[in-house]
């Protein structure tokens, strides 16, 4: 099973495509961009509290038959938060000072 690779931060909605160094996802592939994630949510995503990875680049180029972001096309559809920024607030700041290991 591959990554979905979703388009778009979920808190500022910039554009994440499937190259990009920039995205950051937690183990729920919830998707943020870098400066969100280290400015805004502080490495604490608001959907299930955990932490955030660089997101993995899908080869361009078939390497093996049937890999590459071409025959395993990235999610389209694009992902929104569904909290409030006082909602989101309060989560970062209740739980941002464990780290994402012990969360």
């Amino acid at each position: 099973m591959a990554l979905e690779l979703r388009p778009n931060c979920e808190f500022c909605d910039r554009d994440l495509p499937p190259a990009s160094t920039l995205a950051r996802i937690c183990s729920f592939e919830c998707t943020f961009c870098a400066d969100c994630v280290e400015n805004r949510l502080h490495n604490v995503c608001p959907n299930c509290g955990g932490g955030f990875a660089l997101r993995p680049i899908r080869p361009a180029t078939e390497w093996r038959p049937g890999i590459s972001v071409q025959q395993r096309p990235p999610c389209i559809k694009r992902v929104h938060l569904s909290f409030t920024p006082e909602q989101i607030a309060e989560h970062i700041k209740r739980i941002e000072h464990i780290p994402p290991e012990q969360r």
